[in-house]
């Protein structure tokens, strides 16, 4: 029996790519679904192709701490608890510290980073009081790696690394467990953040290759694994690259 079907779970950043393939996964398993992303029109895609399904959706931009709060509140209201939240709206602009992207940076900082600290603080009060639940956050290979022109993209993700663990080790006690799912190269809509073209074209490329790039179906599996394990048992990452990606 899956330990999926009838929990709880919010998705940020659900209207594309992993957070899109994970709330279809976990939606035939049977989980009772709130997503969230700033593209109200993309998530009602989602939840009208899942006509079968306990879901619902509202706009909200993970950098805005009321707007996280509102989604968190959606879902205590719906089904009077949460036991899944799954930080997974992220960007990737790449480019050498020295053109100087001030702009980039600070966007990278707050969607990458604080915008996971505003779902952990919206939800954990909640899985505190329930003394139960599970927080998930999508982390990457360059969370664990440093490679030019990614330098504060991996600044980003070794933060929410940091973020986690430090999460793991002050709440375990009440029954919270942590994730991190850590994907390689995934075929999807992350290199559209770059503003050079032709890394873009070359990103995607790569990842639409055999071997080269996961499917977002993928790290959704991984999720669900994530999820399905007992209460007993807390996966606190998994590092998930393709087979012939060398990094």
């Amino acid at each position: 029996m899956s330990n999926i079907k009838d929990k709880v779970i919010v998705i940020m950043g659900a209207s594309s790519g992993i957070g899109e393939a994970t709330a279809k996964k976990l939606a035939l398993e049977g989980a009772k679904l709130v997503i969230a992303a700033r593209r109200a029109h993309r998530l009602k895609a989602v939840v009208e192709s899942l006509p079968n399904a306990e879901i619902s959706y509202t706009a909200a931009d993970v950098t805005k701490k009321e707007e996280v709060q509102a989604v968190i509140d959606l879902a205590i209201k719906k089904y009077g608890r949460i036991d899944v939240l799954f930080n997974n709206a992220g960007i990737m602009p790449l480019a050498p510290m020295s053109e100087n992207h001030f702009d980039e940076w600070r966007q990278m900082l707050d969607i990458n980073v604080m915008g996971v600290l505003n779902g952990i603080a919206a939800a954990l009060p909640i899985m505190k009081k329930q003394q139960s639940g599970q927080i998930i956050t999508t982390d990457s290979v360059a969370g664990h790696i440093v490679i030019p022109t990614a330098a504060v993209y991996c600044g980003t993700k070794f933060a929410v690394r940091a973020i986690m663990e430090g999460l793991r080790q002050e709440e375990h006690e009440n029954n919270i467990r942590t994730t991190m799912i850590s994907p390689g190269t995934v075929d999807t809509e992350l290199p559209n953040t770059i503003k050079d073209p032709q890394v873009v074209q070359t990103l995607k490329e790569n990842a639409s290759k055999e071997g080269f790039g996961l499917r977002p179906e993928d790290i959704a599996d991984a999720v669900a694994y994530a999820i399905n394990t007992p209460e007993s048992v807390a996966i606190n990452e998994i590092l998930i690259r393709p087979t012939k990606q060398p990094m």
